[in-house]
């Protein structure tokens, strides 16, 4: 019993070091980056509380691969005008729902504040992870990131990465 409880607290520690680690690279706008915690079949998709638990499958954003995600990087770094601004994303309750193999089904907290240069740091956005990770040689990587948000609605938009 102890050895399986010392082994989830690892296994956990390891998720929070990724979810972490995740929140930074966006954090430090360090896009070009983003899409290397994805494997290159992953599905990317920020979608409202309400759509999901309908089971309905509009989301606010949606990319099928690697790929994908790469071009959002591409559009938000060329071709997309908005203001600059600062964003933190917290994470917490980080926790292991199922282990199968190399496949972690995980679930987090997400709360995002971003400042703007002429406004006060405002709530953009709250909501939670729900992924599917999967255990490589070089570390674990997102396979599905499910983003569900609780807002009623986004401020000004949804630009960077959740």
């Amino acid at each position: 019993m102890t050895r399986r409880l010392s082994e989830a607290a690892v296994l956990r520690a390891q998720l929070r070091e990724f979810y972490e680690d995740y929140a930074a690279c966006l954090d430090a706008q360090d896009l070009e980056r983003w899409p290397d915690f994805f494997t290159e079949d992953a599905r990317y998709r920020v979608l409202p509380k309400e759509n999901h638990d309908a089971g309905l499958p509009l989301s606010l954003i949606y990319a099928e691969n690697r790929n994908m995600i790469r071009d959002r990087v591409v559009a938000l770094r060329e071709t997309t005008v908005y203001e600059p601004r600062a964003l933190r994303h917290f994470v917490s309750g980080v926790r292991p729902v199922a282990v199968e193999g190399t496949t972690i089904r995980a679930e987090a907290n997400v709360l995002v504040v971003e400042s703007l240069s002429d406004r006060e740091p405002v709530v953009s956005l709250v909501g939670r992870y729900l992924d599917t990770i999967v255990e490589t040689d070089a570390g674990f990587l997102l396979k599905d990131r499910c983003c569900v948000i609780d807002n009623y609605r986004i401020r000004n938009s949804l630009i960077i990465p959740v």
